[in-house]
């Protein structure tokens, strides 16, 4: 389940922790679910194992060349691409509307 997300310009520390806290935030007490991320820097970085050991969530790190790790996460994009990115002209969009869409989506 998708608890929280983040859209930027591009992938950094900023970012990633951003989408952590919020995501924390919307912790009942005692609730202690698995995060699962794929092998990036900013997910193996000590900030966020802090901030995670901190929320006393589980980590869970894709295994490096095993796609069946990453399904729930790809299935999602693939189908919001399918039902956002595609069926639309997006030329003369600029980087900042399309967040926009992505971001006002339920």
């Amino acid at each position: 389940m998708i608890v929280a997300w983040n859209i930027g310009v591009r992938p950094d520390a900023s970012l990633v922790n951003t989408m952590l806290d919020n995501a924390v935030r919307t912790l009942q007490p005692n609730e202690y679910p698995v995060i699962h991320s794929d092998r990036g820097a900013y997910y193996r970085w000590p900030g966020w194992i802090q901030r995670t050991d901190n929320a006393k969530l589980v980590r869970s790190m894709s295994k490096k060349g095993c796609s069946p790790d990453n399904a729930a996460c790809e299935g999602f994009f693939g189908r919001s691409k399918t039902e956002l990115i595609y069926p639309r002209n997006w030329q003369n969009v600029t980087l900042w509307d399309l967040m926009e869409q992505i971001d006002s989506r339920p």
